[in-house]
């Protein structure tokens, strides 16, 4: 496998705090790799900056064989990386299928004009049908419960047919269903050739999900390897129950 994704030594800082050190990483293709660790280590700054929504003060990124010299959501987003949020960033008033046909590229003309083909409409409907809301199809956004909300927001990031998709906390506030139901999503998109990094707090499933695991501690990472190793490991335990 090669590296899809390369950080190398990004750094943060808010006035004198320090919230990304020195970090590197790598993302292998086609893995499902885990990014933990305990709360303000790190991990949404290191996100933010990926994916060109905060500005690093230091460091470089690599994304698919390609230098990111000014990371640009947008920019990053046609080229294959796209992500999620903790709380999931929909369209609310629009509908639940125009979320989709918005997040296949198309224009606010275009979606309220005819330049989306039928292919496109049916595209997003496929979508909305494997993810079980094809018959909220027509629903405002808005009115989807918490944990359809960030269903959606999943399906909508798969529109642009990703290489690799970064996950920020997808079941955080989710009950056991729904848990189940991401990670159903997830195995599914990974079958297809799909590459994942994910930020989660629930241990039970980064364990039986993801390999390899990379943890984070005050900004840098401290350990990567297989989930036991990484479990096991003396300072993943001293970080999270110093945390």
């Amino acid at each position: 496998m090669s590296a899809l994704l390369e950080v190398a030594g990004l750094t943060k800082r808010f006035g004198g705090v320090t919230a990304v050190n020195d970090c590197s990483f790598s993302v292998e293709q086609g893995t499902i790799t885990a990014l933990i660790g305990p709360n303000g280590s790190g991990k949404t700054t290191a996100f933010n900056m990926i994916t060109g929504y905060l500005k690093a003060d230091s460091g470089g990124i690599r994304f698919d064989g390609h230098d990111v010299r000014k990371p640009d959501p947008a920019r990053l987003y046609r080229a294959g990386l796209s992500r999620t949020f903790q709380q999931a960033r929909i369209f609310p008033e629009l509908s639940v299928r125009e979320n989709l046909v918005v997040a296949s590229g198309f224009g606010w003309a275009d979606l309220f004009g005819r330049r989306v083909s039928g292919r496109d409409r049916a595209s997003a409907n496929e979508t909305l049908d494997e993810f079980r809301l094809g018959a909220l199809a027509d629903l405002r956004a808005a009115d989807l419960s918490y944990g359809q909300r960030k269903l959606l927001e999943f399906a909508a990031v798969l529109m642009s047919k990703p290489k690799l998709v970064l996950l920020d906390e997808p079941t955080a506030g989710v009950n056991p269903v729904m848990i189940d139901t991401m990670e159903r999503h997830v195995r599914a998109r990974h079958a297809e050739g799909v590459t994942f990094l994910i930020v989660e707090h629930d241990m039970q499933l980064v364990m039986r999900l993801c390999d390899p695991v990379i943890v984070l501690d005050r900004g840098a990472p401290i350990a990567s390897g297989k989930p036991a190793e990484v479990q096991a490991n003396p300072l993943v335990v001293d970080a999270y129950l110093g945390a």
